[in-house]
């Protein structure tokens, strides 16, 4: 259920790695946990984003979450197809329904604590 070349963290979001760019995006156990959602804010191209710190929010009808960023760099790119189709979030979290891909500022951040493996997510969340 959780692709193996991800890296996961605790909040429930996921980082997957191609060269200096890392795509980010919510976990199905997350999206599953949100039920069905119907708006994500996230932050403009040019922005710089922390590790472990808040990059935008997504809706559901239950609740409203922050989303956090499981590395540091810039925003290079934003998925505005979730702005008319938030929904996305809920069929495909981790393929067409990412949410931001950055320049990532220190590769060395997806060893750092709380950081984890497709494996040991899975146990964390007794799937």
């Amino acid at each position: 259920m959780y692709p193996e070349n991800y890296t996961y963290t605790k909040e429930h979001e996921w980082v997957a790695v191609d060269g200096d760019t890392g795509t980010i995006g919510i976990t199905h156990h997350a999206q599953s946990e949100l039920g069905d959602i119907v708006y994500v804010d996230l932050p403009k191209i040019g922005s710089m984003v922390g590790q472990h710190s808040t990059f935008g929010s997504v809706e559901s009808v239950k609740a409203v979450s922050d989303i956090y960023s499981p590395v540091s760099g810039e925003v290079i790119e934003v998925n505005d197809s979730l702005t008319s189709a938030p929904e996305k979030l809920n069929s495909d979290p981790h393929g067409d329904a990412w949410l931001i891909k950055v320049k990532l500022k220190d590769l060395a951040e997806l060893k750092s604590e709380g950081m984890m493996s497709a494996a040991d997510y899975t146990k964390y969340v007794g799937a």
